[in-house]
């Protein structure tokens, strides 16, 4: 199987109903998937799956990452329809509010740790037993690179995030040893809906930043998703790929 052929794999992607997390399932479906679409929005992952199916098999739940048994259910439930699980891609988050620590809600806080960070837990935690059973597995955790700088006015998503880099580097190290592959993407500012709760002033910040300039494209972090989520990335594990436009320094 090359690196563009993924006929037979099983994937899930949380987050999928919009923005990265359905661009990949778009091009994981065109490469032969098949692929079960977790988000918390009813009405988009109804729609964006009948938006997909015309690509290839596409299953969809309503899915609260941050509540463990239901994530727990749901993986059960793919790993059952879809007989097996290869792939899974934490793509669901959400931004937080825009404020100083001294003044950050603190249940706002809470959540945005419970969505971004406990939510890859919960997933990774419901997900690797069934990849264990057939020794295989690719887990892509979408990460920003705000979690590696820290972001001002954006505390709870930058500590979430870099969170997650922890977390990716502990579980892939765990699993080095086994056919399962752990990666975490590290994307700066990517045209998607959650821009819609960023202010203007955070965009302007973040942008500034960027050397080349301008945001980058779902379709060019899914292409990277692809590499991560096939049998070619074979030899990375615990690793952080940038998808910054040369913004990221390390």
């Amino acid at each position: 199987m090359n690196a563009q052929n993924f006929s037979g794999r099983k994937a899930i992607i949380t987050g999928g109903a919009r923005g990265m997390g359905a661009a990949a399932a778009r091009a994981m479906l065109e490469r032969g998937a098949k692929v079960c679409l977790w988000d918390a929005n009813a009405d988009a992952l109804a729609q964006k799956a009948q938006e997909l199916a015309p690509f290839g098999p596409v299953m969809h739940r309503v899915v609260d990452v941050s509540d463990f048994s239901d994530v727990a259910a749901a993986a059960q439930e793919a790993n059952d329809q879809m007989g097996g699980l290869d792939i899974l891609v934490n793509s669901a988050g959400i931004a937080g509010p825009n404020a100083m620590v001294e003044a950050f809600p603190p249940d706002d806080w809470a959540r945005v740790m419970q969505v971004n960070l406990n939510g890859v837990f919960h997933c990774a935690r419901a997900v690797v037993p069934f990849m264990k059973e057939h020794d295989y597995g690719r887990i892509i955790n979408v990460a920003s690179v705000a979690g590696k700088e820290g972001n001002p006015n954006a505390s709870a998503y930058s500590a979430s995030k870099a969170g997650v880099i922890s977390l990716t580097k502990s579980l892939g190290k765990e699993l080095a040893q086994t056919g399962i592959r752990v990666n975490a993407i590290t994307p700066a500012v990517i045209k998607t809906e959650m821009l819609d709760d960023v202010t203007e002033e955070q965009i302007s910040y973040m942008l500034a930043k960027i050397p080349m300039g301008r945001m980058g494209t779902v379709d060019e972090v899914a292409e990277m998703v692809m590499f991560l989520s096939s049998e070619a990335c074979s030899y990375s594990t615990a690793a952080v790929f940038d998808m910054s436009g040369g913004r990221a320094t390390y």
